[in-house]
């Protein structure tokens, strides 16, 4: 997937670049696999905000993805690859011999017309969605369930993939992108290969009115704030943040602060992403 410039006209030009989308096939997303997506715009149940700088954006439907991939041993053939508005990665529209239809993380290498296949005994090939304990050690996977029939939950943003290390003790040991080094059940799916769009990290959004199409409101840092709205404003010229750490509007801890509550599952965690 390539990086597409344009001529400079203006200011944003300059600077902004896009996803060349030539690859994908010119068609409208399959209705029956398409569901609605309300706004939020950040708030909760209660219309309180919880998630700040969301709101407007352009309007969009949700993609079904399965992420499951539990037809087993029933061929499907490649019908389009479409642009997701909800996710990085594109998507591949599948069909099978039965007549079922259904979206799937579009791999490096997937093209129109191949087929794929999900089962024990499917090939090691782009597409292909096995249970790690059929998997080589070595192969490079994505859309990686962590709990058996839960769906892909790992290793599902454009450019990613994951590598499989070993196996032992009816757990299968990955190495994410991040580094870390994660023990899954071996009867958890899989998929092979990378997610495609590879380029997407090198996309330079180039001005600000196109994050407000993406629905990001604007984002003002604490330090240019006045000392009643901010823990870090006030202060002349460029102060620092005057306190040990940086700190959220309401005085927490923010930037490194860890927040990982799920102590259950360390056990699993062989390597953390920073080395620890």
């Amino acid at each position: 997937m390539a990086i597409k410039n344009y001529k400079p006209t203006s200011p944003a030009r300059r600077n902004m670049s896009v996803t060349d989308y030539s690859v994908l096939s010119k068609v409208d997303p399959e209705k029956s696999l398409l569901a609605p997506l309300n706004k939020k715009s950040g708030r909760n149940s209660y219309g309180r905000i919880t998630v700040r700088h969301r709101g407007g954006g352009n309007r969009n439907k949700y993609r079904l993805i399965d992420f499951k991939r539990q037809k087993f041993d029933v061929e499907a053939t490649v019908k389009t690859l479409e642009y997701d508005p909800n996710r990085s990665a594109h998507i591949a529209l599948i069909e099978y011999t039965d007549g079922t239809k259904s979206y799937i993380i579009a791999p490096v290498g997937l093209k129109v017309g191949d087929t794929v296949v999900a089962g024990p005994n499917a090939d090691i090939k782009p597409g292909n969605a096995l249970p790690l304990i059929n998997i080589p050690v070595g192969t490079f996977i994505h859309n990686i369930e962590l709990y058996p029939g839960k769906g892909a939950q790992l290793v599902r943003s454009a450019g990613n993939m994951a590598q499989l290390m070993a196996k032992e003790n009816h757990l299968a040991l990955l190495r994410l992108p991040s580094g870390e080094l994660r023990n899954v059940p071996e009867n958890c799916m899989a998929t092979i290969g990378q997610v495609g769009n590879i380029d997407h990290e090198n996309v330079k959004i180039g001005k600000a009115g196109r994050k407000r199409h993406m629905g990001w409101r604007p984002t003002v840092r604490g330090s240019v704030m006045n000392p009643n709205d901010h823990p870090h404003g006030g202060g002349e010229g460029k102060s620092p943040v005057g306190r040990p750490g940086p700190v959220t509007p309401w005085g927490k801890p923010a930037l490194g602060y860890k927040t990982r509550k799920n102590t259950r599952s360390d056990k699993l965690i062989i390597k953390r992403r920073n080395g620890k």
